[in-house]
């Protein structure tokens, strides 16, 4: 318990400055912490950092990652989505050149990996560009959300929600949660608002919660089937970035969809 805290107060000490700071600095944090959470998934898959695959695999997760504006030096017709096909093709095309020891599954596997990884933090640096404020609030829908199920699931839990992912979560602890988040981050909206009426934030908190709370089971059914128990060593006593990030990395392309960032 002292490890974890002590890397909590780490981590937070250098993560909220830079989320104050934003610009340059707060996305290249967000560019590495994607770019870690590939190489947690490369590893959790058993594939060498320097090989070819995860090679390009980290060049396609950077065409995600790095915003557009870093890109002005290419022909202004160049997306990040033309640059990031580029390199599902070569991904396709190593394939050929392994004879298949490299195979269409390893290839779908590992562009699935890129876009899991990397899509999330792309959002997480549109969320900054937005304001400080939806940040923060974003983040408050998951830290409450986690909190609070930890919290009401200690103290209520009894019928399990996945017991076959996560042994320990339960329904009662998820209902807690979203309520928490509401009161929480729904209440941090009544200081900052976010564009929109009390009532919508409120509907909003709530998805997001829910939705939080599935990219959490996400991840832990990706560790269940690679076997492990953390996704990474990264952050002594908490695991790695995807252990950290899991249900941010579903709340912000969600968010986005819904027009909040």
């Amino acid at each position: 318990m002292k490890q974890r805290v002590i890397t909590a107060v780490v981590a937070l000490i250098v993560f909220v400055p830079l989320v104050w700071i934003g610009g340059v600095a707060f996305d290249i944090l967000a560019i590495l912490l994607g770019l870690v959470a590939l190489s947690e998934i490369l590893i959790m898959r058993k594939k060498l950092l320097v090989s070819p695959e995860a090679v390009i695999s980290i060049l396609a997760a950077l065409a995600v990652l790095i915003p557009q504006n870093w890109l002005t030096f290419l022909p202004s017709d160049t997306t990040q989505f033309t640059i990031f096909y580029f390199f599902v093709l070569m991904l396709l095309t190593y394939t050929v050149f392994t004879k298949n020891r490299f195979s269409f599954d390893d290839a779908g596997m590992l562009i699935l990996g890129t876009i899991y990884a990397s899509v999330g933090f792309h959002y997480l640096m549109q969320a900054r560009t937005v304001g400080i404020s939806t940040v923060f609030y974003l983040l408050l829908i998951v830290w409450s959300t986690d909190s609070g199920a930890y919290m009401v699931g200690r103290k209520l839990g009894k019928n399990k929600l996945a017991p076959h992912i996560s042994p320990n979560k339960t329904w009662e602890g998820s209902v807690g949660g979203v309520i928490i988040a509401m009161v929480i981050a729904g209440g941090f909206t009544l200081l900052y608002p976010q564009g929109v009426s009390f009532l919508s934030i409120l509907l909003i908190t709530l998805v997001l919660s829910i939705v939080g709370q599935v990219g959490d089971l996400v991840e832990s059914a990706l560790k269940r089937f690679y076997g492990v128990k953390d996704s990474g060593r990264i952050l002594p006593g908490h695991g790695g970035i995807l252990d950290r990030f899991d249900s941010l990395l579903f709340v912000l392309p969600v968010a986005h969809f819904i027009g909040l960032i």
